[in-house]
Order: C-alpha cells, then structure tokens, then sequence
C-alpha cells in the first residue's frame, strides 16, 4: 500500500500542493478580520475540506480508473438526480438555488456535474468511437452535456453551464471529430447568444455590460469588477506584503475568499506572485497533458484531457473576470479558493490522474 503510494506524479502533487499552500495562505490573512467581524475563519475551514478531500483523492488512487467506466452510467444518473433534487430543495444564494445544507457544509452539485460531465463523456466516446460515425458522436454527447447544463440553466448558474459547454467541445474535439462540426457548433453557439440577450434577466445583462463599462454602476454591478481591478493594480510588482492589502483587508473586495482570490494573491503578493501562481499552473497543466498522452486506453486519455479542459477554462475565466476582462460569474479558482466542493472535485481529478499515472503506457518523468 505504501509502495504504491509512493508512486504518484510528486510533481504533479507538488505543483498542486503549491497552489493550495498559496490559498491557504490568502484565506489565513482574510480570517484574521473575519473572525473577529462574524465569526468565520475560512483557513480552519479550508483545512478540514482539504483532510477530507485528501481521503477521497487517495481513495480514487487506489481505485484503478478503469472502474470508472462501469460504473459511468450510474455516475451520470446521479448526477442528473443531484441536479433535480438541488432545484427543489437546494438553498437559494444571491439569486442561484446550487447548494444542498448537508450540516457540516453545502454541497454544491454543479461541481460534482462537472466531474460527473467527465466520466459520462469519457465513457461515450471510448466506447462509440468505433462503433458510430462523427454524427453519431456529435448527437450522442451533445445529449449526454446538455441533459446536465439545462439543469444547470435552471438553478441559474451561467458560470457553470459554460464551464460545462467547454469541456464537450473539447472532449469532441480530443474525439477526433472533423473540425467543420467543431466550427458548425461555435457559429451556431454565436447566433444562439445572440438571440439569447433577448432573454437574460436583467443582472444578467448588467454583467456583460459592465464589463465594459463598470464605472457605469460603480456602486452595484460594476462594484464588483473595479475593486478587483484596483486590488490587482495597486500590488505593484512585489506586493503591499501578506496581509497589508487595502482592498481585501478592509473589506472593499466583495466574495475575496472565493471568486476574487487572485486580485487578494496579486494585491498582497504583486506581479511576481501572480507570476508564480501561474507557473505552478502551467506545470500541473503540463503533467496532466503528458498523463492523457500516454494513458494506456482510450477511457484514461478522455478522462485526464477532459479533466485538463476543466482545470484551464476555470482559471481562464475566474482570473479573466478578476481582472475585468470576462463577466463576473462566480467560477472558483481551483485548489486555491475558500470551497468544499470544489475542492473535493479538484482532488477526486487528482486521485483519477494518479490512478492513470500508474498505469501509463511509457516512462515520461
């Protein structure tokens, strides 16, 4: 069991585990004001989601993937079961009902999908490829994302739904699918938003909007976005130092625990922080690439590039909206945001790509 153990991708760990150590960091900051103010340290709280997480990510391990796809059919079940439930009875926060009250914590199912999306996916196209044409593919996985994203719709989260949107394209994309259907959906995808801003609830539209013009409501929606911008501003190159932020530590950064973390790491640590950040980044990046290129069977190459895709869209789109570049729509940063869920998703992707890791097909340290 040890033995084993000790034949993780260390550097895929050691990447990860620097980039938990630098939320950890952030959050321990953050829950020096906080809990004198109500009561929550977000650090105590994020270690107990890491010690659980750190069980279900060695469980995963030891569990060799390949059992995934059997039981893949019942995994995508009950995510579309969690996703019901959560409608009816989930509790409703800023506008979105997404977190069922299990005591201890909210679970939030959306993160559990987005997994959940992974495997179903993996599945289908390891399975279809032969079996059934491009067409075949593109309908059969169109269904399986979109009976999970329309539950998504519904909660509302935007956010999330475009997570899940990314990772079928480029699950369809690693299919081998001729890139004229690829093409064929993202034109069709542009004139569906279009048509879409007809039906946007009115935040909604605000959002976009004040993405390019956030002083327009400086003090409601466009709040948001320019205290982000001006915490990653004022770090300068090395920081205002661990703790000294203005912005977050004064309380001007909304959700700084979670959605806007990175303006808190740039604010505190500067440029060359968030440098770092993204370094340790781009080699978790790079460890899971060469994990899906020589995974031993097709299933094992699905799941490490889908988890791939879901890793980059999430920083793509959390640290683009931080900086003012993309809306505002409440996605994590992995592995270094205040969350349970997230987190325990994000290691579960950990414990899957460790269990294809020691089953890889050719030496690459």
């Amino acid at each position: 069991m040890i033995r084993k153990l000790l034949s993780l991708d260390w550097i895929l760990m050691m990447a990860s585990s620097l980039l938990i150590t630098t939320g950890l960091l952030s959050l321990y900051t953050l829950s020096l004001k906080s809990v004198a103010e109500n009561g929550e340290n977000y650090f105590w709280r994020q270690l107990i989601f890491i010690f659980i997480s750190l069980i279900v990510l060695i469980f995963l391990f030891y569990f060799n993937y390949r059992s995934l796809l059997i039981y893949s059919t019942f995994i995508y079940f009950f995510v579309l079961f969690l996703l019901i439930i959560v409608l009816f009875f989930g509790l409703t926060i800023k506008g979105t009902t997404g977190w069922l009250n299990l005591g201890l914590f909210n679970l939030q199912p959306v993160e559990i999908a987005k997994i959940g999306l992974i495997i179903s996916l993996a599945s289908f196209f390891s399975r279809s490829k032969i079996k059934i044409g491009e067409m075949g593919r593109v309908i059969g996985s169109f269904f399986i994302f979109f009976s999970i994203a329309i539950l998504v719709l519904l909660q509302p989260d935007t956010g999330s739904a475009l997570v899940l949107f990314s990772i079928w394209i480029g699950m369809l994309f690693l299919s081998g699918i001729n890139k004229k259907y690829i093409i064929g959906l993202l034109v069709m995808l542009s004139i569906l938003s279009i048509i879409s801003w007809f039906f946007l609830a009115d935040y909604q539209k605000e959002r976009l909007t004040n993405l390019i013009y956030p002083e327009n409501d400086p003090q409601g929606s466009g709040y948001n976005v320019i205290q982000s911008i001006i915490a990653i501003g004022s770090g300068g190159i090395v920081g205002k130092g661990i703790g000294s932020g203005s912005q977050s530590q004064l309380n001007f950064l909304p959700e700084k625990h979670t959605d806007f973390i990175f303006a808190v790491i740039s604010e505190e640590m500067g440029l060359i922080g968030a440098i770092f950040l993204l370094i340790f980044y781009l080699i978790l990046g790079y460890r899971i690439k060469k994990i899906a290129e020589n995974s031993p069977d097709n299933f094992g190459y699905f799941l490490s590039g889908g988890i791939l895709i879901m890793f980059f869209f999430q920083i793509i789109i959390n640290i683009g909206m931080n900086m003012g570049i993309l809306p505002v729509t409440g996605i994590p940063l992995p592995l270094v945001s205040y969350g349970g869920s997230s987190l325990i998703v994000s290691f579960a992707s950990l414990g899957i790509l460790n269990s294809i890791y020691t089953n890889k097909k050719t030496k690459f340290d």
